[in-house]
């Protein structure tokens, strides 16, 4: 913002610390404004060079510390706004998809029969029920870490309140960065459910992918959230966060085994061998291996370790729907079902290359593009 002051004669001076240069024009968000600010065109000469003035807010070389206890609950805020979004994409394809008249299903061979609504098509329904897994599950984990902000404050038990900053610290990059990636997948689908009219401003699933292509980037963009995780939360006080982690899921493992429920045993015994092998994966990438390599890959890191992390949430859902009657719960069964036979063995392949210490990245030389 533009500084003025007066001068003895009554007059402003218009000198500038901080110029407004213009405002950037953005693909969405576009609620909220976004400019581009020049320092150094006023008169001020700092070192002798062109600047601005700036004031220290508390002590010095503290920045970064500051700034993340600020940052954390931002990013948690982040992924749930991506949340909101995605949620809201997929509730507007389910209600398009609903009232869409489109073709026959495959069985239909009359061709004097009713056309079926595009819910009733299978590839359809694919397209909603990965929706909602990717919308309900995020907001699952937001919740459950928004609660570990509450709990980390009020617990009154020295230990307790340590295990939940533990499990935040952890969990907080992939609360940001997972439902930024895959509710933006939601919008994508969303758009795809409407077809052609998803693709025009007529409908309000394109405005809602663009929005939320913003927030893998700002507060932390996919790969500094990888870099977080893999280069600091996992391996930090000897890993004592990846152990909270660890307990935790491994505790609700042993709670679904228990239940009597044959699915929901399978479905923790799943879950459990992915976790052995990101704890084994884990180890050696930090077994001695320069950072370099180490870090090349951490967003596939993040991707794998979340997948892993909403695995678990879905078991949890399972597990609090078990017993119930009524579509909310179906609903959260066959949900947590997609989640389990379709996305959880993905982080297979992921955590392979994660095994293998690939430097194709590392190696690979800039003139080559």
């Amino acid at each position: 913002m533009p500084k003025h002051t007066v001068n003895d004669a009554g007059e402003i001076d218009e000198r500038n610390d901080v110029t407004l240069a213009g405002l950037n024009h953005k693909m969405g968000f576009r609620g909220s404004t976004n400019t581009a600010l020049n320092f150094g065109d006023g008169p001020h000469t700092p070192g002798g060079a062109p600047g601005a003035i700036g004031y220290l807010v508390g002590e010095q070389h503290k920045g970064l510390f500051y700034m993340f206890h600020m940052m954390n609950e931002a990013r948690i805020g982040v992924g749930l706004i991506a949340t909101a979004l995605g949620y809201t994409g997929y509730l507007q394809s389910l209600e398009y998809a609903r009232g869409r008249l489109q073709g026959r299903t495959a069985s239909a061979k009359d061709p004097s029969s009713p056309q079926a609504a595009i819910i009733d098509h299978a590839d359809v329904r694919r397209m909603l029920i990965a929706q909602k897994s990717y919308a309900e599950g995020a907001l699952a984990l937001g919740l459950y870490c928004s609660d570990l902000v509450d709990r980390q404050d009020t617990a009154v038990d020295d230990a307790e309140r340590e295990r939940f900053r533990l499990l935040l610290d952890v969990l907080t990059p992939i609360a940001k960065s997972w439902p930024s990636q895959w509710c933006l997948a939601a919008n994508d689908l969303a758009i795809q459910v409407h077809g052609g009219a998803g693709y025009t401003r007529d409908y309000n699933v394109e405005q809602l992918y663009r929005d939320n292509r913003l927030n893998m980037i700002h507060e932390g963009t996919h790969g500094i959230q990888g870099l977080d995780l893999l280069g600091r939360k996992v391996v930090m006080e000897n890993g004592a966060a990846l152990d909270a982690l660890t307990e935790t899921v491994r505790a609700s493992l042993e709670r679904a085994k228990s239940v009597g429920d044959e699915s929901l045993a399978a479905f923790a015994a799943e879950i459990g061998v992915r976790l052995d092998r990101v704890l084994e994966v884990t180890r050696t990438i930090w077994d001695g291996t320069s950072p370099d390599v180490a870090l090349a890959n951490a967003s596939i890191y993040l991707e794998a370790v979340g997948h892993l992390v909403l695995a678990w949430i879905w078991l949890e859902q399972s597990l609090a729907a078990l017993g119930k009657e009524g579509s909310f719960y179906e609903g959260k069964h066959v949900a947590a079902a997609y989640f389990r036979r379709y996305e959880l063995p993905k982080i297979d392949a992921q955590l392979d290359l994660l095994a293998s210490l690939d430097r194709l990245t590392v190696d690979l030389d800039p003139a080559w593009f």
